[in-house]
């Protein structure tokens, strides 16, 4: 009688770190993706910024606090996109040569992930209450929801696997 294989997970925690099991195509995708954080994180276009929002929460949220938040943003910010663009770079670096990714390389992969999913989620107008099996096929931005079950998934998938060690 023949042994069936464990099936694997997506993410799977290892004593080195974590393997990655996507195809060529998926990584390809992620890749992309994190391509084009980059280019809205690197953007002056005000047109961007509401893209950004959910990436930069206020800090100060009555509007009595308005300087403090513009104080805040300003001190802040630049750190916070080095941050992001850093985690970017390191998991670009990882995937594409097919590495494990240390703890370090997962906390970015996690980061960026997230990114990418709250930069998606202000353009579809994600709610908790989001649910991607109710989006009709006919939908426009069908696709775009795809992609965020796709990337909640991953990322979910990795929280798993580090959870798991």
């Amino acid at each position: 009688m023949a042994r069936r294989k464990k099936p694997r997970h997506v993410v799977e925690p290892t004593t080195g770190g974590y393997v990655l099991h996507l195809d060529a195509e998926e990584i390809d995708l992620v890749v992309r993706l994190l391509g084009e954080l980059r280019s809205l994180l690197l953007s002056d276009d005000p047109a961007h910024h509401d893209l950004l929002r959910r990436l930069f929460p206020p800090a100060y949220h009555l509007a009595d606090d308005a300087e403090a938040e513009a104080e805040y943003q300003r001190l802040m910010r630049e750190d916070l996109v080095a941050s992001r663009l850093e985690g970017i770079a390191m998991v670009e670096t990882s995937l594409r040569a097919g590495a494990v990714l240390d703890d370090a390389a997962v906390q970015g992969f996690m980061q960026s992930l997230n990114g990418v999913r709250l930069v998606l989620g202000t353009l579809l107008d994600v709610s908790e209450q989001h649910d991607p099996s109710r989006v009709r096929d006919d939908d426009p931005m069908v696709g775009e929801h795809q992609l965020y079950a796709f990337l909640s998934y991953l990322l979910e998938a990795t929280v798993f696997a580090i959870t798991e060690l």
